[in-house]
């Protein structure tokens, strides 16, 4: 898998290839996480006729950047660098969890860039339950033990029959630093509509941090620009759980996009 260093405009931006013809898919990944989480979903699309090309953001790998005073139309700016460097408009966004909301803020911004977007364990409107953010305080403790971690994860991101040992490592601190920041210096309205592209929306049903229902109100609010697809079996790290689930659905989907064979 090659990777390729885009400099523009003061910022560093790595991007892990895969395939080299076909209509561009841009992936985003979740919050502190980095490009390495997309390896088979991007492979499986190169494998079927298009360029995939997974987005390391800023303090991640070697993408650097401005890091103070962000808002996601920053990190959204970061994707267009990327879609515009490859020549790929209008290319497929395909974001998840903090992910899906630079891609619909990307949407939002640079409608031209985008033929669609693809929000996988989408969040923002349905605040998640207790249960979820005790998980998180013990995994932001200093304090907790590796196996105390382990088992907060577990309960955070992944259904009840999967290992959450893939994520313990490939977390990126100053990325999740930024992400948070920026995520809360953007009013929701600037990104939750994605702009007016089609979405297709992915959810887990056994998720807890992006429930079930941020997916149900997407498409209540907007209807037939939505379709929704709720995974049994499946938490937030969905990619790793049901990965030939998802790369299913979302090739299916984008070659009705992209009117593929």
């Amino acid at each position: 898998m090659p990777y390729q260093i885009f400099e523009v405009s003061g910022r560093t931006i790595e991007v892990d290839l895969y395939g080299d013809a076909g209509p561009l898919v841009v992936l985003a990944p979740g919050m502190g996480r980095g490009a390495a989480d997309f390896s088979d979903l991007a492979g499986t699309l190169s494998r079927v006729g298009y360029r995939a090309a997974a987005v390391n953001p800023r303090g991640a790998g070697q993408s650097r950047g401005p890091a103070e005073g962000l808002t996601l139309h920053d990190l959204a700016d970061d994707l267009a660098r990327v879609i515009e460097t490859l020549q790929g408009a209008p290319a497929a966004v395909i974001g998840h969890a903090f992910g899906n909301r630079v891609a619909r803020c990307l949407a939002a911004d640079r409608p031209e860039l985008v033929k669609c977007l693809v929000l996988l364990a989408a969040g923002g409107q349905v605040p998640p339950p207790p249960e979820f953010l005790a998980a998180m305080a013990v995994l932001r403790s200093s304090e907790a033990t590796r196996a105390e971690k382990r088992d907060a994860m577990q309960r955070a991101y992944f259904s009840k029959d999967s290992s959450p040992d893939p994520w313990l490592e490939g977390n990126w601190p100053e990325t999740l630093r930024i992400q948070a920041q920026a995520g809360q210096a953007t009013p929701l309205s600037d990104w939750l509509a994605g702009g007016s592209a089609p979405m297709l929306v992915v959810q887990g049903l056994e998720d807890i941090c992006a429930l079930p229902a941020n997916g149900r109100r997407l498409k209540e609010d907007f209807g037939d620009r939505v379709e929704l697809e709720e995974i049994p079996n499946a938490a937030h790290a969905m990619l790793l759980e049901r990965s030939e689930v998802v790369a299913a659905r979302v090739i299916e989907y984008l070659n009705r996009q992209f009117e593929q064979r």
